[in-house]
């Protein structure tokens, strides 16, 4: 971030400057762990923790500034900016840091696939000048700010993800990140026990074309559900909209290394940023068969077993049912020189809708090519009650056991084995690592 003096941030954050220490601030830090004697301290709350616990410490290590929601007593008022909400404080830090930037900021949402989309618009345009990328998915009201402080100034392009889980979170977030370009890759409905019906959440996600910079521009999936309201909505904001699809998408010939439709849209939503850029789409389109999946977003690993190998894919991340089904068709159709194996976790996060779209899935996979499916957690019983008898099925209450049970009595030389499911509930996640740990043991 760009140097920012002690009375400027009391300025920025409307508190009182006459009796602060006068110091030069070089970064932001909402961890205690890594403060330098030129950080900001900013004391976040949370459910379950409270960094304003953390004040004393971080002072006594070095850290020359705080902002906190109440004076403390045992730390030098010289020492505190106090503030009513940290986390808007937060905000309002990276807000100006990002004011300060002189490349321009392409903005992204979406329901499925995000972050990847947001790894590829990077790494294309890093072949043409620097660019400064949200780190993982970082894309909250904490991760945002972050994501805004660390920004390197010198970059040509920064992309900034946004996630949300309710209306009015990425209205608050674009107002910080103002992008030149705001993109929505697909709406699909996630989070949505917390709207009152699917629409919500194309609105909601809309939210990010509220605040582009003067002549922004919008990018649309036109092939995504409520894509004219997307549109709408963009319209209200610019006339400068550009869209991307199946029959809609820059000329351009490229490879992508997995094999599945989400991939040439992510595909084709960062050639369509390259192209509104300015810059050279074949040549960008040239690198894309060196752009690989993300870890837990669909990577391959090819580990060994005692007799052998098998492929995982690595797609433990999320389990959002259209990227569900996604994964399932894409395994269905692959080439394998063994048997196809789905280990699928429950879905989260889909209220009063839950039962039903486990079931689709399971229709889904009743059809298709995949030979063996594992269940993972209560939700998914409606998932294999759909396969037919001759389908091998097992269920599990929990990813307890599961890695064993695959390494020693499922797993053969050849097979290629899909992880799924939601992130946090399911924990399928941690069947990946294990797996992925004891296969390179090997």
């Amino acid at each position: 971030m760009e140097k920012i003096t002690s009375a400027k941030l009391a300025q920025i954050l409307g508190c009182t400057a006459d009796k602060i220490v006068d110091v030069v601030i070089d970064n932001v830090s909402t961890d205690s762990r890594k403060i330098t004697p030129t950080s900001l301290f900013i004391a976040l709350k949370g459910e379950r923790f409270d960094a304003h616990n953390f004040v004393k410490e971080v002072i006594s290590a070095g850290c020359p500034l705080v902002v906190v929601e109440r004076l403390l007593d045992d730390v030098p008022s010289e020492r505190q900016l106090v503030v009513e909400d940290t986390l808007q404080a937060f905000g309002k830090i990276g807000a100006y840091n990002r004011s300060l930037f002189t490349g321009t900021v392409i903005g992204l949402t979406g329901s499925a696939g995000k972050t990847t989309t947001k790894e590829e618009i990077a790494f294309l345009l890093s072949k043409f000048a620097p660019v400064y990328a949200t780190g993982g998915n970082h894309n909250n009201a904490v991760g945002v700010p972050q994501s805004l402080c660390e920004m390197d100034m010198k970059a040509s392009y920064a992309v900034i993800e946004m996630g949300m889980s309710a209306k009015g979170e990425i209205s608050y977030l674009t107002n910080l990140v103002k992008p030149d370009i705001a993109v929505i890759t697909n709406v699909y409905p996630m989070h949505i026990e917390f709207f009152e019906n699917f629409e919500g959440i194309a609105g909601a996600k809309a939210e990010i074309f509220e605040s582009m910079s003067k002549n922004g521009v919008a990018v649309i999936n036109e092939d995504t559900n409520f894509a004219s309201l997307l549109k709408e909505t963009a319209f209200k904001y610019t006339h400068n909209i550009k869209t991307f699809g199946k029959n809609n998408h820059p000329q351009a010939k490229f490879t992508t290394q997995e094999e599945g439709e989400q991939y040439e849209y992510n595909a084709w939503c960062a050639l369509r940023v390259v192209e509104i850029l300015g810059l050279d789409v074949q040549k960008a389109a040239s690198y894309i068969k060196d752009f690989g999946a993300l870890e837990g977003r669909g990577k391959r690993h090819t580990l060994s077993l005692s007799d052998g190998s098998y492929t995982l894919i690595d797609d433990s991340y999320s389990g959002q049912p259209e990227a569900m089904i996604m994964a399932i068709n894409n395994l269905s159709k692959m080439q394998t020189k063994g048997r196809k194996i789905a280990v699928l976790g429950k879905m989260a996060e889909l209220g009063e809708t839950s039962r039903e779209r486990h079931k689709e899935v399971g229709r889904v996979l009743a059809q298709s090519n995949v030979d063996i499916v594992v269940g993972v957690c209560p939700e998914t019983k409606d998932m294999l009650a759909q396969l037919p008898v001759d389908k091998e099925q097992y269920y599990f209450a929990s990813k307890d056991g599961i890695a064993e049970f695959l390494l020693n009595k499922l797993l053969q030389n050849g097979d290629t084995i899909l992880i799924k499911g939601a992130r946090y509930s399911s924990q399928v996640y941690k069947i990946t690592e294990e797996l992925i740990k004891r296969g390179e043991m090997q």
